[in-house]
């Protein structure tokens, strides 16, 4: 992270408290490019019993953080997909060039967790509703995609959106994507692991782009 506009622009009443939330969290993300490797992360083959599934839901922080909570799942990795340009680093990407969106993999064991599990995971961690955008990010970099690697996910993503748009409890149509897996690319290994490395400055960033309670405009508060 470079700036905090790269991460979408807040639009909230409390001007001054954003513009020092900006300014901290420009700084943090300096001191943590400063501090860590600007090369993509490595990336370890996954053991041969373990599964892998793709999502984008905004800001790879966020969903890297919802989806490490989950039992079964193994290791996420941030990482940026999508798009037609190799290599990208997060400055391509962040600019909307690039035709990727952040994404994280997801590396799970079938035995304690099923892909169908973690898509009713996914959903109450993102906005379905807005397009080309996550909360206070915005652009097509940040769109909510599944990426489905073979036609057994294909056809349980599109089941668990039609039933999602078909119980009605959101306030518009899903409008999250479902596209054929391509190649992932890692991010640069500052991003990953965030929100385990850098707690005080992942809080300042989700808290100030509005994500949870946005998340509790939609779904309701989440049961402790």
């Amino acid at each position: 992270m470079q700036t905090i506009h790269n991460r979408g622009r807040l639009r909230r009443p409390a001007l001054a408290i954003l513009a020092s939330l900006a300014l901290l969290a420009g700084a943090a993300a300096t001191i943590a490019q400063t501090d860590q490797s600007a090369t993509p992360a490595a990336s370890a083959p996954a053991p041969a019993d373990y599964a892998e599934a793709v999502f984008a839901g905004g800001c790879f922080w966020c969903t890297e953080a919802d989806f490490d909570k989950l039992p079964g799942v193994m290791q996420t990795t941030s990482g940026y997909t999508g798009g037609q340009l190799p290599n990208p680093s997060y400055e391509q990407v962040s600019s909307g060039s690039s035709g990727h969106v952040e994404a994280v993999r997801v590396r799970y064991d079938p035995a304690e967790i099923s892909y169908a599990e973690l898509l009713e995971a996914f959903w109450p961690t993102i906005d379905p509703v807005t397009a080309n955008a996550q909360f206070c990010d915005k652009g097509t970099q940040y769109r909510s995609v599944i990426f489905y690697g073979n036609p057994e996910e294909q056809r349980l993503a599109q089941a668990s959106r039609a039933a999602l748009e078909q119980s009605g409890r959101l306030p518009g149509p899903v409008v999250t994507e479902i596209l054929p897996a391509g190649t992932f690319y890692p991010a640069e290994a500052y991003h990953q692991d965030y929100h385990q490395r850098n707690p005080i400055r992942y809080a300042f960033y989700r808290n100030g782009c509005g994500r949870d309670e946005r998340l509790e405009q939609l779904w309701g508060k989440p049961a402790k």
